[in-house]
């Protein structure tokens, strides 16, 4: 398994309830461009449409040696997960007001996977706890070393 790109932002911004591994389907030179590293989920959410699972604002750049049947850089891309899953997951953002956030893009076995997880938000009180007790952690580590 090959990490490209972790959502650091999403563990600061979101008590993470559950995640999930999904597919990605991608078109022409999109696959060439996650390859080099050249994309970004950091603004990007999930959304559940009509049973299926799509990623909104994955910023995919434009293959430089694509000719004109280059990719759209913010289409909507569709994640590839079973159907219960993602009937089960709809109902839960839908009644329970969570949030769908990718965290993970990375590469296992040649395929581009993308793990998803199922978030509730984080009050600025929440945040402000979590970084103290990130900090005091540091600085017990820091001592003790």
């Amino acid at each position: 398994m090959k990490l490209l790109t972790n959502n650091k932002k999403v563990a600061h911004e979101y008590f993470i309830l559950d995640t999930f591994e999904c597919g990605i389907v991608l078109k022409g030179t999109e696959i060439k461009s996650i390859r080099q590293g050249k994309f970004s989920i950091k603004e990007s959410h999930c959304k559940v449409k009509d049973f299926e699972l799509f990623i909104i604002n994955m910023n995919v750049t434009k293959y430089e040696y694509g000719n004109i049947f280059n990719h759209d850089e913010k289409r909507e891309k569709k994640l590839l997960m079973n159907k219960r899953q993602i009937i089960k997951l709809g109902q839960k953002v839908k009644l329970e007001g969570l949030t769908l956030v990718p965290t993970k893009v990375y590469l296992k076995e040649g395929l581009c996977k993308v793990e998803i997880a199922l978030c509730k938000g984080k009050k600025l009180y929440d945040k402000r706890e979590t970084q103290k007790n990130k900090d005091i952690e540091k600085r017990l580590k820091k001592i003790t070393h």
